[in-house]
């Protein structure tokens, strides 16, 4: 359990003065954004926004999968989202190393094969992007009233770069 204290402290000092609690749960700004799970992304911060504006759906890479697919319809239909951000970043891991390093690396750490495990490897960054952005606009629950955008953010300047 005390694996845990510092963060469990964290929380208590952060609900000492907590004021987000009432939400609906729709995205007050009418944003989704899909982006990686890299932690020097804050993708509320980048984009201006505060708790409650938009959804945020994190993978590594910042992919549009299956699963991603799913969550912008819920969030299209039900949440309030018209326009839909697609944001990867650069030095991404998944990225920036061919699968065979990235799979040598978790073979090193796990001790074991990890050939059996997905890994999201993008050996072309934009023209994955464009791919995904694609792939959100054919989506036949996703009216073309909803905007979609593809954007690589820069995790050294925190500037967002539209590509798609």
């Amino acid at each position: 359990m005390a694996d845990f204290d510092d963060i469990l402290a964290a929380n208590r000092s952060f609900a000492d003065d907590f004021q987000l609690g009432g939400f609906d749960g729709i995205a007050k700004a009418g944003v989704a954004v899909v982006t990686c799970m890299d932690s020097r992304i804050d993708p509320l911060g980048m984009l201006g926004l505060e708790p409650g504006d938009a959804k945020i759906l994190r993978n590594p890479g910042g992919r549009v999968d299956d699963l991603t697919l799913d969550a912008l319809v819920i969030s299209v239909h039900m949440l309030n989202v018209n326009r839909i951000m697609v944001v990867p970043h650069t030095r991404c891991a998944v990225a920036s190393n061919p699968e065979t390093v990235l799979r040598e690396k978790l073979d090193a750490s796990t001790g074991q094969d990890t050939s059996w495990l997905t890994l999201p490897v993008t050996d072309g960054q934009e023209e994955h992007l464009a791919t995904d952005v694609q792939r959100v606009k054919a989506h036949p629950l996703i009216p073309d009233t909803v905007k979609v955008g593809g954007f690589i953010y820069d995790v050294d300047s925190g500037l967002l770069d539209q590509k798609a």
